[in-house]
């Protein structure tokens, strides 16, 4: 029997739906439902984290027994595990959507480890909750597979993320409307098993904010810095900690950015209190470098979700946050400090980012017009923004070259009728880099540490999806392996390469659906 101790204080501390009722149905008064996951008929582990099994100290053993197969595709639940739902709301879009909660996620409970770290455990597609409204709890392999190895690419980016456990295919078939266009087909299930210290979102704090029942968003404020946030306490944590949420959600939002990744859905329901990436639904990294590009197909009218949006939308989630706030925050003041201290730490992190980006020693005032050139220039002539900045990490100071660039256009015609601005532009870096005391390989070092050679591209993902549907799952192993070190040199050039154009129009491959 694997043995893992649990701790499960969430459901110890806040008040809960134990009536195991798994109608689909509002829960007020409460910040859980006891929910059962539904078992599933030949289950198969398809793939797992060696990282993160380590962080619950299970061996490889472990992973590979019938207890754990058990209790990852909801089964069996272990000693100590306690499965429930979690009950929020959120902004969707920027509307007000009301009660969501844990539609096709059950929590195992949380998992301390031998050093004393909380994992909070949560099956993604095990069934109905009483927050499922009109869907059926589960997650087709397609979205199963691109969450599991996103996480862990994110993760080993260095950008703060939920992790991925398994990925455990059902056995099983799910109806999925994949374009929404009134086509549904049957396609395999599976059940990633996410691991994060907390999966508590603004949402948590907004539901309640939205009925009234300010003594339960009391006790949620308390348990969550008493338990996320030990380090906080006295009369002003509560400012304390709105102002170390705004920070953390700036630092993320500039970690997005420096490797071109976009959330698709930045509603206040998948907004980490952690600052952590969260729900893996509509995402992409930046192929060709466009400013408004969302990977989401719901918001391609919209664009609310972009690249150059994340930063703003991110401050009027934390504004919805703090609005949920201000029944128990003592003044309103302290709230509008922590906004303010988001605006400082992102525009602190954005040019440290710029300035390692561009591998500068220090961002002086004049270079704003250079980065913000060579990104419009970028733009129009569809340059890829990966391997952009890998290559400009080559360039050298005495002999530039505008040809060691060429391996980030996608297309020769626009490569030829940009090739004098970018010229004109590369001139301006090499002489600004020639104000700086510094040497060609100390440049391209620290680009390197902060520009990755590997990103998960999603028609990446996509053929690693095509190939599991067909039982070979070498290509998850060989993209987890190249996601582990991002950042080196020597990754197979196959798993490097610009986006082919065959995938520019494919399904999967760009934008994507919330079922993708």
């Amino acid at each position: 029997m694997l043995q893992l101790k649990f701790d499960n204080r969430f459901i110890g501390d806040l008040p809960g739906d134990e009536t195991g009722n798994m109608q689909s149905r509002h829960t007020p008064g409460v910040c859980w439902a006891a929910v059962n996951p539904t078992p599933v008929a030949r289950p198969r582990l398809l793939a797992y984290s060696s990282e993160v099994s380590q962080l619950l100290n299970l061996t490889d053993q472990d992973v590979h027994s019938d207890d754990f197969l058990a209790a990852f595709c909801g089964n069996r639940l272990l000693p100590g595990m306690r499965s429930y739902a979690t009950c929020y709301g959120g902004h969707q879009f920027g509307n007000w959507a009301g009660q969501l909660g844990d539609g096709r996620a059950i929590a195992l409970g949380e998992a301390i480890n031998k050093n004393g770290e909380r994992w909070e455990l949560q099956l993604k597609g095990a069934g109905m909750t009483p927050y499922s409204r009109r869907a059926d709890g589960r997650a087709v392999l397609r979205s199963s597979l691109r969450e599991f190895l996103c996480s862990e690419a994110m993760h080993h980016l260095g950008i703060p993320t939920t992790r991925a456990l398994s990925l455990i295919a059902t056995g099983e078939t799910v109806m999925r409307d994949m374009f929404y266009d009134g086509n549904p087909a049957l396609e395999p299930g599976a059940i990633v098993c996410r691991v994060a210290p907390s999966f508590i979102r603004f949402g948590n704090f907004e539901i309640l904010a939205s009925r009234g029942e300010r003594e339960l968003l009391q006790n949620l404020l308390d348990l969550t810095i008493a338990r996320d946030f030990p380090q906080i306490g006295g009369p002003n944590r509560v400012a304390d900690w709105f102002r170390l949420v705004c920070e953390r959600t700036a630092k993320l939002v500039v970690e997005w950015l420096r490797v071109g990744f976009v959330h698709g859905v930045m509603n206040t329901d998948n907004m980490s209190i952690l600052g952590l990436t969260i729900d893996y639904g509509p995402y992409g990294w930046m192929d060709n470098f466009d400013p408004g590009w969302t990977p989401n197909t719901t918001d391609e009218d919209w664009r609310r979700y972009t690249l150059a949006k994340q930063t703003s939308v991110a401050r009027w989630n934390l504004e919805r946050l703090a609005d949920a706030l201000e029944t128990v925050a003592p003044s309103r003041s302290i709230l509008g400090e922590g906004l303010a201290h988001f605006d400082t730490t992102l525009q602190a992190n954005l040019s440290a980012m710029l300035t390692a980006k561009f591998g500068l020693l220090q961002l002086k005032d004049e270079d704003a017009g250079l980065i913000e050139e060579v990104f419009e220039l970028m733009h129009r002539a569809q340059v890829d923004m990966t391997e952009f900045f890998r290559a400009l990490a080559d360039i050298r100071q005495q002999s530039p070259a505008l040809s060691a660039l060429r391996s980030a256009f996608y297309q020769d015609a626009l490569y030829q009728d940009h090739s004098e601005l970018f010229e004109a532009w590369l001139a301006r870096y090499v002489a600004r880099l020639a104000l700086q005391q510094d040497t060609d390989e100390a440049r391209r070092h620290r680009m390197n540490l902060v520009n990755p050679r590997f990103v998960l591209r999603n028609y990446l993902a996509q053929q690693a999806i095509d190939a599991a549907m067909n039982d070979d799952l070498s290509l998850i192993d060989r993209l987890m392996q190249a996601a582990r070190h991002p950042y080196d040199e020597d990754i197979p050039a196959d798993l490097t390469a610009k986006r082919p154009d065959w995938a520019i129009n494919k399904p999967g491959c760009s934008m994507l659906s919330c079922s993708s």
